[in-house]
């Protein structure tokens, strides 16, 4: 497990690119056979994923990192499937997880196993861990099952779906919100005007980035604001503190989830465009 401690916004403003991110972006997602974990100090977030490939992958809590005797002790997590059918197998049940299926395992849950049906096509497993309190029962949500909203235009090249997959109103939780954004051909702004949301903080994975298209992913304060470059299949931690925008190359899709003190999704406060710098 990878750890990383998060600058204040002073220290954000004396980084440099490699600085930035070293300390935001995770770009090791996704190992075939490896289960891959980065804990964040930021809401104490651990995100990973898993991709069995002819083989069982079991999540394990690390010991000296986590203090815990499995995974879910303290905590709660959230997965989609980004890859082919598997299947996760929760203290003994099994839950058939297909393209863009989601599943909530809460508190409590003992053991937890991730299988591919085919090990040439395997599945691949993106999740996001925050600390719980309360235990909340397991539940699967299919894409049909998401709560959509449409935002945006083609003409603000910003046309888009967000799919609310963990969610109040939908599965209960202790603290993660979970979803996933789909651009529409021909739009590349995932959000602009920016926002922050000082009550939580938040991860971004950014996917079906194909060939050489990236992700300008804008951070920092609206008055000075920084950029990353995030590739295909990486993930970007953000701060309550910090903006989170971005624009690409062509359209693209990504996971997002958050945890804090509130779920309540329009909870954030929005940045005015002559506020940018």
């Amino acid at each position: 497990m990878v750890v990383r401690f998060s600058p204040d916004m002073k220290g954000f403003k004396q980084m440099g690119t490699d600085e930035l991110r070293d300390s935001f972006l995770i770009e090791d997602l996704f190992e075939v056979n490896e289960i891959t974990m980065t804990y964040s100090d930021i809401d104490r977030s651990i995100t990973g994923t898993a991709v069995p490939s002819g083989k069982i992958l079991k999540l394990e809590a690390e010991k000296k990192e986590m203090a815990a005797d499995y995974f879910t002790e303290r905590r709660e997590i959230g997965i989609i499937n980004i890859g082919h059918s598997g299947k996760i197998k929760v203290d003994g049940t099994i839950h058939v997880m297909e393209n863009k299926d989601a599943l909530y395992i809460g508190k409590g849950s003992k053991e937890i196993l991730f299988e591919s049906d085919n090990e040439n096509f395997p599945a691949q497993f993106y999740f996001v861990s925050y600390p719980a309190h309360k235990e909340y029962p397991v539940k699967q949500i299919k894409p049909s099952e998401a709560s959509p909203v449409n935002l945006g235009s083609l003409k603000e090249a910003n046309k888009r779906t967000i799919y609310k997959y963990i969610h109040p109103g939908n599965v209960q939780t202790c603290q993660l919100v979970m979803g996933l954004t789909e651009l529409e051909e021909g739009s590349v702004w995932n959000t602009m005007p920016g926002h922050t949301h000082i009550r939580r903080s938040e991860v971004y994975m950014y996917f079906n980035l194909t060939g050489d298209s990236v992700v300008f992913h804008i951070c920092g304060s609206a008055g000075e604001t920084r950029h990353i470059v995030v590739r295909d299949r990486q993930a970007v931690l953000s701060p309550s503190w910090s903006m989170h925008a971005g624009c690409a190359t062509k359209n693209y899709s990504f996971i997002w989830a958050m945890g804090g003190e509130n779920q309540v999704f329009d909870d954030m406060d929005p940045i005015k465009m002559n506020e940018l710098k």
